[in-house]
């Protein structure tokens, strides 16, 4: 009887044994052990990337892996968690070449230094296609510090984390629609930036991270919050490759989604503290408008206070 190791069991060994924490019992076992750290309570998310829609055929899959990682970390950071491990599943052809699987891991394996994370398992399936992945997060709060999307009040200031709209641009700079001279729109659609380590507990009163796109994404914080919105576009910050990009492309970058910025609620008693914490972690912060109390109210506003018609808010997989 042959007891080689399996081709699934061989790639695991090389590639992604070197990413398992103390947890994963070297990636040998049917499940990880893992103890949470004392007096927190667990945040836990899932995401997945499926080839075509999260990420191109021609990508580097040093970038997908690191990729996928984030837009995972991205949920932990709009409930102001800690990174503390996750899980990985990846359903690849048949064919796929082992060279794809040493980029890939060493992708994470730069991304988990970068952000201080571990693997603890998963699997790995073949598939006839596309390339489907998904990683399930783990976090950590202290007890009743998690943002959720339900506490925003009338009156609490809308805030923004980094800038809007360049990840949709930089899909279409991939595809070859806009102009992308120096590649930092399409960095940025291959690359997004959790907002990790902001301590936004007693600060910000509601949040999530803008995936979806900015306008469907605050229509989420509204309904569970039970209240509407009005937001200035001008207002919403560009950069400046966005900017250069031209005004017709204003409404992508309110709705197109890959963000991955936050967007918070905060009371006006707490905007102090909020750009000191911004000023401390380095991370770019603007105010765009205001929570009301009308639930039905959701303005979007131009430089002349007339209110812009956006047939779209934002992506929808269905």
């Amino acid at each position: 009887m042959d007891i080689r190791l399996p081709a699934e069991f061989a790639i695991i060994a090389r590639h992604f044994k070197q990413l398992a924490g103390p947890g994963a019992l070297g990636l040998a076992d049917d499940a990880a052990v893992l103890t949470p750290p004392a007096n927190r309570q667990l945040v836990i998310s899932a995401d997945a990337m499926v080839q075509g829609v999260h990420f191109l055929p021609d990508d580097p899959p040093e970038t997908i892996g690191r990729k996928l990682l984030r837009v995972n970390l991205s949920d932990l950071a709009a409930m102001g968690a800690d990174p503390l491990g996750y899980l990985l599943t990846v359903s690849v052809p048949k064919d796929t070449p082992d060279a794809w699987f040493a980029a890939f891991a060493a992708g994470l394996a730069q991304d988990q230094a970068h952000f201080g994370i571990s693997l603890l398992g998963g699997d790995t399936t073949s598939t006839p296609g596309p390339v489907s992945l998904s990683a399930t997060v783990l976090g950590h709060v202290a007890p009743g510090a998690a943002l959720t999307r339900a506490g925003a009040r009338a009156g609490d200031f809308i805030y923004v984390t980094g800038t809007i709209g360049d990840g949709a641009l930089g899909l279409r700079a991939r595809r070859g629609d806009i102009a992308d001279p120096d590649g930092f729109l399409a960095g940025r659609y291959r690359l997004p930036q959790p907002r990790l380590g902001l301590a936004l507990a007693g600060i910000a009163s509601a949040a999530m991270d803008i995936s979806d796109g900015l306008l469907q994404d605050l229509g989420h914080v509204c309904r569970a919050s039970g209240l509407g919105a009005e937001i200035h576009a001008p207002l919403v910050p560009r950069s400046p490759a966005a900017c250069a990009a031209g005004p017709a492309w204003l409404p992508l970058c309110l709705t197109g989604g890959d963000d991955y910025e936050l967007l918070l609620a905060v009371p006006p008693s707490a905007e102090a503290a909020l750009l000191a914490e911004a000023r401390r972690g380095q991370v770019p912060m603007t105010r765009i408008g205001t929570f009301v109390e009308d639930a039905a109210r959701f303005d979007v506003l131009d430089a002349s206070g007339m209110t812009m018609v956006i047939p779209q808010a934002g992506w929808s997989h269905f």
